[in-house]
């Protein structure tokens, strides 16, 4: 090997004038080291050249099969430690803890285009990708991989599902962790990746041999079925949360730079995962920046998701700021700004700016009041018809300022709480086997267990539980916004009450195959099939008096409207409610209190005792 100076810009490993070329940034280590190893044996250390912050090296004919690893020294009350070896915060290929010098191998992806499907049209199915195909129900041969949900696209397009949103798929430690469960006395592992580790590097936990390779296969078999791929992204903290006996990468690397501190130098801890990223440092803006871009121009996603975003909005001190430099390089970047952006406009430590994304860009976000106004009303709680018919029609409450319903996604449930059917099971959340006694998970859920706590087996309570399952989907799809749904929900999956198994690889968060039920399928197609072809339920702009015509005394429990040749009614009562619609030939086409029934041609009504905790949507005969 010959070595030379090499240069400092990109950052990570690359070919540069024919030599591989090693660029780290570093603004307070006073030497940096280069660590070759092959087979996980030592064969060489570099001492590196530094050109401001950005310490380099190249190096000629330089051998194949080879790792790398980087050594900072510096100041002790920085955290540097000299004898751990640290990876490349950039590194695209991760194997047993060290960093490969190779690039991705080249990838036919045979002429694949993003599916470009506008905002309004969107139908979002949150997912796992482990989880999805991992239960032996799920008779794949490519189980628990990204490879298995290929097998299962047939499932989506027959759903009518034309978005997923993968949970964490950047590359994370699954058994960093040290919760047991209780019940079996075995370990769990962090199923549900949101200790990110590797941000060029998807997780290779659910690939079989090249995780690269299998991810873009994955992207481009769903674009050739037209279905988006939204990633889930976690910038506000990473995995190597605060303890200082394990060192990956940023802690060992510039940990005052990486990470928001206090006066004293502890970590401050607005995510509830211990450790906070400094987002609008310059350096770590730049770290940001250049991963978003590597997943949409060399992964092909068409979005992401934003967990906690809310921690992208503050400063090195923690304090919010008005125009937070991130969110502004964001805006403008001609890479990014054209992919979907959905925000979790909070964080753990009070932040909550939901309605605000929107002012900082092409940003949609994640509605956590649709999610609470949704449950309450539902469940007959007073005074929220208001509410109820405010976010049906798009949450112009919160949004007003943007103009648009398309800044809500519209949910009733989603990986974090409560599935669908213990919301209508459980009122009491029943985390035990998480290991933290039943601390964890949130207490206020909104949710109501229809009369009996847990499992049952008298029919009117069940057949309530259904209703309401019904009636959640029905309103989701009748919304104004984007609709947004967890995978499982479309069965009634049950994790058992449990409402945070962020641990749990097993049956709580596997989808189980052999639970599909043909009618909940077929009710639920057909609501997506229905909302996709009347246009007056995706509006892009809110509605004005004249395209909504109100049936609704504000001080009950019933909602009722009239959009063009549609007419919905929500009765959230205890009690049957007589409606009388609107003069015209209506045909039901759901009403919720006759099981999983969709009616493409049902009878004629101009009237109906609408039953309690029951829905109905007609349409108007042509």
């Amino acid at each position: 090997m010959k070595i030379c100076t090499g240069v400092p810009d990109p950052l990570g490993f690359s070919i540069q004038n024919g030599a591989a070329n090693f660029a780290l940034f570093s603004a307070h280590a006073e030497k940096v080291f280069l660590g070759l190893f092959q087979n996980d044996n030592p064969i060489k250390e570099i001492p590196m050249e530094r050109t401001k912050d950005i310490w380099h090296i190249g190096i000629f004919d330089f051998p194949e099969n080879v790792e790398y690893a980087y050594r900072c020294e510096g100041p002790k009350d920085h955290l540097y430690k000299s004898d751990a070896w640290l990876i490349d915060p950039y590194a695209k290929i991760v194997r047993s803890g060290r960093a490969a010098a190779a690039l991705p191998a080249p990838f036919d992806w045979g002429g694949d285009k993003p599916p470009g499907i506008p905002k309004e049209e969107l139908i979002i199915y949150e997912m796992h990708v482990r989880g999805f195909t991992k239960d032996p129900s799920s008779n794949a041969s490519h189980s628990g991989s990204y490879l298995g949900i290929i097998e299962k696209i047939p499932h989506l397009k027959k759903l009518g599902i034309n978005a997923v949103e993968l949970m964490p798929i950047f590359g994370f430690d699954q058994n960093y962790t040290k919760k047991i469960n209780p019940k079996t006395g075995q370990k769990l592992v962090n199923y549900w990746g949101y200790n990110p580790l590797h941000f060029f590097s998807p997780m290779g936990w659910y690939a079989e041999k090249d995780p690269i390779l299998e991810f873009k296969t994955l992207v481009r078999e769903l674009h050739k079925n037209g279905i988006e791929v939204i990633l889930d992204v976690v910038y506000n903290h990473t995995g190597e949360e605060n303890d200082l006996s394990y060192y990956v990468h940023f802690r060992g690397i510039d940990n005052c730079v990486y990470y928001l501190l206090s006066a004293d130098g502890q970590y401050l801890n607005y995510t509830g995962c211990w450790n906070t990223v400094n987002a609008n440092h310059p350096a770590v803006t730049k770290f940001i920046l250049d991963s978003l871009q590597f997943w949409v121009e060399e992964m092909h996603v068409d979005g992401f998701r934003f967990d906690l975003a809310s921690i992208l909005t503050r400063d090195p001190m923690g304090i919010p700021l008005s125009h937070p430099p991130l969110l502004d390089r964001i805006a403008k970047d001609p890479v990014i700004s054209k992919v979907k952006l959905i925000a979790e406009a909070w964080d753990a430590a009070g932040l909550y700016q939901l309605g605000s994304f929107p002012k900082w860009g092409p940003w949609s976000e994640w509605n956590g009041r649709y999610r609470d106004t949704v449950r309450r009303f539902l469940k007959g709680d007073a005074e929220q018809a208001g509410n109820f018919a405010s976010v049906l029609c798009g949450s112009e409450m919160i949004y007003a300022s943007s103009k648009t319903p398309l800044s809500s996604i519209n949910f009733f449930a989603v990986h974090d709480g409560f599935s669908l059917y213990d919301l209508v099971t459980y009122e009491t959340k029943m985390n035990i086997e998480n290991g933290e006694n039943n601390q964890d998970g949130n207490d206020q859920n909104d949710n109501w267990n229809c009369g009996v706590e847990g499992e049952t087996t008298d029919p009117a309570v069940n057949a309530l539980r259904e209703r309401q399952m019904r009636n959640f989907f029905l309103a989701l799809f009748l919304s104004q916004g984007i609709p947004m749904f967890h995978m499982g929900d479309e069965y009634g999956h049950t994790r058992k009450g449990n409402n945070n198994p962020y641990g749990q690889d097993n049956e709580i968060n596997w989808f189980l195959w052999n639970k599909l039920d043909e009618k909940k399928l077929n009710f639920i197609s057909s609501l997506i099939a229905f909302r996709k072809a009347h246009e007056q339920l995706k509006h892009t702009k809110f509605l004005v008096d004249e395209e909504v015509n109100w049936f609704t005394d504000w001080d009950s429990r019933l909602v009722a409207y009239q959009l063009k040749n549609i007419y919905i009614a929500f009765n959230a009562s205890s009690e049957k409610t007589r409606i009388v619609l609107p003069k015209g030939n209506w045909r039901t086409v759901v009403n919720t209190a006759d099981d999983w029934l969709f009616q493409t041609n049902g009878p004629l009504l101009t009237s109906l005792d609408l039953l309690p905790y029951s829905a109905l949507l007609a349409k108007m005969q042509e």
